[in-house]
């Protein structure tokens, strides 16, 4: 009980270094806490929104292995469907109440009476539904009435507040069919969630018509059984009257369990990524932890030493040491706990904001999240508080006494020097190893290893770096502030260990930082190299959503005046089978023989504009070479739901598929042979070529023609090129928010050093001050100690940042991302962001340090 009482007495006597130790705990458990509960929530609420809206049993059209699914947008604008007569089949099957025929497609463009697309500008599709007894499991009519012909449409409410919406409105809907003029009858909430989607909903028979063209069939069949009924006893019933090979049968559980497996992965990647950042942080916060342990334990040497001479035992010197870490860990990670909450109720606000509307009473906490927040928080700390624990108890009585250390310590550095250097020279090693890789597989395992072990040995090796590189910084940064600069830079230099561990958590988010900023950069400079090189159309036109071209845009792309020549790139998914009986799977480009005037892919053997008339195929080298294949050779070509297969000749090998397109291509005219008019995929993007001296007249005629369709973005090269900046910004931009939440947790750390320092240097600064420091000197000399202890962290965070993606960029050369560009704008940023950082961190310490009285401080022992 002696042991628990003085930690408890130590614990409340050092609370305010304390408070900034558990601050890191407490936002790294909160991340924790807070993706968990808020990805549980999501997924809770969607296997509501499945387990509400399913019937007993589905019926759908028979797919694929891997094929369908939550998200599915069909290549030909049209769904796959079920027969109607399916639906007849079913009702005389015993034991069925009720069928309901479902309409419902994503491939549809809905355009306001000002022009105006009211879908999503999240990147969420826009859904046309037919309005059944069904969807009254989900949603309400709020205001107005339900279609009730083939002119009337109701909207959900969302998008109805979002594009100012009301009732009696015109809406444009465009579809593989045509044209309609709509008036809106009515607005839909939903009762569980809307899922960020535009939600359309149309009478049910006019739903076939707009959405599939045809009022002989359903993109799915809803089951309902008569009482007494099982779901498995009518699965059987129903797939004996159907059969199984035209048909996907399944049973609610089933449909729910399909649905919710179609958006695990999309959860599990976000949960991850979420959890990955809060694991940096919680890496960052071990570094803030062990020097507030070791710092405490320091000043209290002469405690320590009087404890070991009345009797303590090195044990209880240890568990002391342990029990304020563990009392640190479990304060933090209940408050880290109850913030988790408020991060996961802000995560939801975020996606209310994008659409998709989640509510707080859905809130769904599993008693494992505050298990696993605890045991993070108190585990982490508990690691952390080890080493200072273990270093408190192998001091002796006497050496504590006199305050002489262990002199294990040098010994100790001296070793974790060696290692750290050898390990640093080996993940180095490791890097250029990855950069000279001839596989991404095996280049990756060494990016991996390198990242690794260079991370973990400069951690290791900064102490003996502090030296160097803070003498190289004071020489250009303090030099100039005279004997206040020499002092700031004697005290950064006076315990390189803590010097070096401070840094080095900041130094593991700007290494993240710079080393993501080489990629991006990298990685818009390989693109822009790539259009600059092979992009030889003068305009891309594509949808805002990256959508296929619904028919009326295309034709309208193809009316525009002043251009020589306009090709359209759709995709189809295909079974090769070679001379040998091989058979390979393949996406292939479908497009025509223009098609290289408008892209240059360059070609190892063969012609690729031959390769895209009829009877043709081109091939990516690799692919040519894994299957023995040369040009002459021919294939058999099975396109899926196409009439039959199709003899080709390769008459075109290319190289490395660019960053537009599959690398194999095949002619429309092959194509269209075998495949109905209505079997034939969208377009994804389209080019066009401008008649010379024409460029301005060309965009502008482009622009007009398809006003009609506010959907589509015509682009010229410079707008391509910008847009790739913008998107890999985007994700950059994110990136950067989430490691703020480490450098958050690395500037804690340098707050608490500089706090800990002055209070560890009481005596000097009081001596200082008795002998003329002023205190604004004395709060400059704090402030430049700071900001030098932030941009030695930043140097080493950079020059680690760099390797990192030096060595990422070369193995991505492989993908073709062959350019390697350095961010020179963020990593001035960066080193201009640290120095404000040091200086903000130093605020509160030297306040402190200068608001000392003198003889107070002089008197401290």
């Amino acid at each position: 009980m002696t042991v628990v009482r003085t930690s408890l007495r130590n614990f409340v006597a050092h609370k305010g270094r304390m408070i900034l130790s558990g601050l890191a705990v407490l936002i790294s458990v909160a991340f924790v806490c807070g993706t968990l509960v808020f990805t549980s929530t999501m997924q809770a609420t969607f296997d509501r929104l499945f387990t509400e809206s399913a019937s007993n049993v589905m019926v759908g059209p028979a797919q694929e292995e891997g094929e369908g699914g939550f998200d599915d947008v069909s290549l030909t604008g049209r769904p796959d469907t079920v027969p109607a007569s399916a639906a007849e089949q079913i009702r005389g099957v015993e034991g069925v109440a009720e069928v309901t025929g479902v309409v419902a497609s994503e491939s549809i463009v809905a355009v306001d009476s000002d022009n105006e697309n009211i879908g999503p500008t999240t990147g969420a599709p826009t859904v046309g539904v037919g309005w059944t007894e069904l969807e009254l499991r989900t949603a309400e009519v709020a205001r107005g009435t339900a279609p009730a012909g083939p002119g009337e449409v109701m909207v959900d409410s969302a998008t109805a507040d979002n594009k100012n919406l009301e009732i009696g409105e015109e809406l444009r809907v465009i579809s593989v069919t045509g044209d309609h003029s709509l008036t809106i009858t009515g607005i839909v909430d939903f009762t569980i969630t809307n899922p960020g989607a535009a939600i359309l909903y149309f009478e049910p028979s006019a739903a076939q018509q707009i959405l599939l063209g045809a009022d002989d069939a359903y993109t799915e069949l809803a089951v309902d059984a008569a009482p007494g009924v099982g779901d498995a006893e009518l699965k059987e019933r129903v797939a004996a009257a159907l059969g199984t090979e035209d048909y996907q049968i399944r049973t609610a559980d089933e449909y729910i369990e399909d649905n919710r497996s179609e958006i695990a992965g999309v959860f599990d990647f976000l949960q991850y990524v979420l959890l990955g950042f809060a694991g940096i942080s919680l890496l960052v916060g071990i570094f803030l932890i062990v020097n507030t342990f070791t710092m405490l334990v320091a000043q209290r040497t002469r405690e320590i030493g009087l404890m070991r001479a009345i009797g303590a035992s090195r044990k209880q010197v240890y568990r002391s040491v342990l029990i304020e870490a563990l009392l640190l860990g479990v304060v933090g990670s209940v408050l880290g706990f109850a913030a988790g909450l408020g991060i996961a109720v802000g995560l939801m606000a975020l996606m209310g904001a994008l659409g998709m509307n989640l509510s707080t009473d859905d809130l769904t906490i599993g008693v494992s999240v505050p298990v696993i927040g605890m045991v993070v928080g108190v585990t982490v700390t508990l690691l952390a508080a080890w080493l200072p624990a273990r270093r408190a108890a192998r001091v002796t009585p006497m050496d504590a006494l006199r305050e002489a250390g262990n002199p294990g310590d040098v010994r100790a550095g001296r070793l974790r020097t060696i290692v750290g250097l050898a390990m640093l020279v080996l993940g180095l090693g490791a890097l250029v190893a990855a950069g000279g890789a001839s596989s991404a597989g095996t280049g990756g395992m060494w990016l991996a290893l390198g990242v690794t072990l260079t991370l973990i040995g400069l951690v290791l090796s900064a102490p003996a770096l502090v030296g160097l590189v803070l003498r190289a910084l004071s020489a250009v940064l303090l030099r100039g502030f005279g004997s206040i600069g020499r002092m700031a830079e004697r005290n950064a230099l006076r315990n390189p260990r803590r010097t070096g561990a401070t840094a080095s958590a900041l130094m593991i988010g700007l290494a993240l930082v710079a080393g993501l900023s080489v990629v991006g950069t990298s990685m818009v400079a390989s693109a822009t190299e790539e259009i600059d090189e092979s992009l030889g159309a003068d305009y891309i036109i594509q949808t805002a959503n990256w959508m296929p071209i619904l028919p009326e845009a295309a034709e309208a792309v193809r009316s525009a005046d002043h251009l020589s020549s306009v090709v359209a790139v759709s995709e189809v998914e295909a079974t090769l089978t070679t001379a040998d009986d091989a058979s390979f799977d393949q996406n292939l480009g479908l497009t025509t023989p223009g098609y290289p005037e408008m892209m240059d892919t360059p070609v190892v053997a063969g012609d690729m504009s031959e390769a895209l008339r009829a009877g043709g195929i081109a091939l990516p080298a690799d692919l040519a070479e894994e299957h023995g294949l040369a040009v002459g050779d021919q294939l058999t070509l099975d396109i899926e739901d196409s009439s039959g297969p199709v003899t080709v000749t390769l008459r075109a090998i290319s190289e490395a598929p660019s960053f537009d397109a599959p690398g194999a291509f095949l002619g429309e005219e092959t194509a269209a042979s075998v495949l109905e008019p209505e079997q034939m995929p969208l377009p994804w993007g389209m080019f066009a070529l401008a008649e010379p001296g024409q460029a301005d007249q060309a965009r502008a005629s482009l622009e007009s023609a398809l006003e009609a369709h506010p959907q589509m973005e015509v682009r010229d090269q410079a707008d391509y090129k910008e847009l790739i900046q913008q998107q890999v910004g985007q994700l950059l931009y994110m990136v950067y928010g989430l490691l703020a939440l480490a450098i958050i947790v690395a500037i804690l750390g340098v707050i608490n050093t500089l706090a800990l320092a002055v209070v560890e240097r009481t005596q000097e600064i009081g001596l200082m001050r008795a002998i003329g420091l002023g205190r604004s000197q004395l709060r400059k000399m704090v402030r430049l100690e700071s900001v030098v202890i932030a941009l030695f962290g930043t140097v080493l965070g950079v020059a680690l940042g760099l390797a990192w993606g030096g060595a990422a960029q070369q193995l991505l050369a492989l993908e073709g991302m062959e350019v390697l560009a350095i961010p020179w704008v963020t990593i001035i940023a960066v080193f201009l962001g640290a120095a404000i950082v040091g200086r903000l961190a130093a605020v509160l310490p030297a306040r402190r340090a200068a608001r000392m009285n003198i003889l107070q401080a002089i008197a401290t022992e």
